[in-house]
């Protein structure tokens, strides 16, 4: 429970999330050389990830268990986990890399629209600036790259439905780890969830489960390790001490890593667009950060009436 309690520095949890971006970076660029079917390589993605957690998720479940709201909260914040990956990675055998980021990391919007309306939590002004440049410059982003790719309007419908999905799973996670279970007991459970619902996934889309060369489950694999394992493992971490709203709109600094990867690798080399779109998402996330999380009805009441003590409980 120590886990659940304590709270690490703020700096400390900047660098975690800093490093989650760097890590998930690098997904789509696995993705593509991993030259797999989408349904498989989401459903080996988040199946290694769970037996390479499976050891901490064991221990930490023992001291937090999963019961009761937390248990099928878990659940359905491993459906939606699913939906996003499922939904993303098939967008990428039909748009560019860069419209597809782009559009999946649209997740902030959907978060403030969830928070709202679901959680009762408003943003504020300043936050929905933050936010709106920060789309704005990751629709700069895509602009240039929407009309690439074999399908690219199923490709974008794609990469917004996970984008939404991204949304739930992240307000969802932070639910189950603010009513106290520990970070550790929550990942691993909710990737083996994710991954349990894939299952069926590539028989009904008719593709082998087994059968891909060694180098395509390489990459896989490091699929799973890098973005996965380390990636959204410390996105999990920053939602939790930094909230939904926040982490989800750091992550619209996605595609930057993306882009430079996508330009070493594939030679898709980001244009004067891609650039200005950076700074402009690169500022909206910086004044997202510094605003921090909106609060629900009543906790700014909670405050006034309580203290500090007050806001203490209501953050835990």
């Amino acid at each position: 429970m120590a886990e659940a309690s304590e709270s690490p520095r703020r700096r400390t949890v900047y660098l975690v999330l800093a490093g989650a971006l760097v890590s998930v970076s690098f997904a789509a660029v696995f993705i593509r050389l991993a030259d797999a079917p989408a349904p498989v390589v989401a459903l080996y993605r988040l199946a290694i990830a769970s037996l390479v957690l499976l050891p901490a998720t064991m221990r930490a479940r023992r001291r937090t268990p999963l019961r009761g709201r937390a248990a099928w909260l878990t659940a359905l914040s491993g459906l939606a986990l699913a939906v996003h990956f499922a939904t993303w990675i098939s967008s990428l055998s039909y748009t560019t890399i860069a419209a597809s980021v782009t559009l999946a990391t649209t997740t902030p919007l959907w978060t403030a629209l969830l928070s709202w309306f679901v959680l009762g939590a408003a943003p504020t002004l300043s936050v929905m600036i933050g936010i709106t440049v920060a789309i704005a410059g990751a629709a700069v982003i895509g602009f240039g790259d929407l009309a690439g790719g074999t399908n690219p309007v199923l490709g974008d419908l794609l990469a917004l439905c996970a984008a939404a999905a991204a949304a739930v799973y992240f307000l969802v996670g932070r639910e189950v780890m603010r009513g106290g279970v520990s970070l550790s007991a929550y990942v691993g459970t909710v990737y083996a969830w994710a991954a349990l619902w894939l299952l069926p996934l590539p028989l009904l889309a008719g593709v082998p489960y087994l059968g891909y060369p060694l180098e395509s489950l390489g990459w896989i694999v490091l699929l799973a390790l890098v973005p996965q394992v380390l990636g959204h493992t410390g996105l999990n971490f920053s939602a939790r001490h930094l909230g939904a709203t926040v982490t989800s709109t750091a992550v619209l600094a996605e595609p930057i890593g993306s882009g430079v990867l996508a330009a070493l690798v594939f030679g898709e080399v980001p244009g004067a667009m891609t650039l200005l779109g950076g700074v402009l998402v690169l500022l909206g996330v910086m004044l997202v950060v510094r605003t921090g999380e909106p609060q629900r009805r009543g906790a700014r009441r909670s405050r006034r009436r309580d203290g500090p003590a007050g806001a203490a409980r209501t953050e835990t």
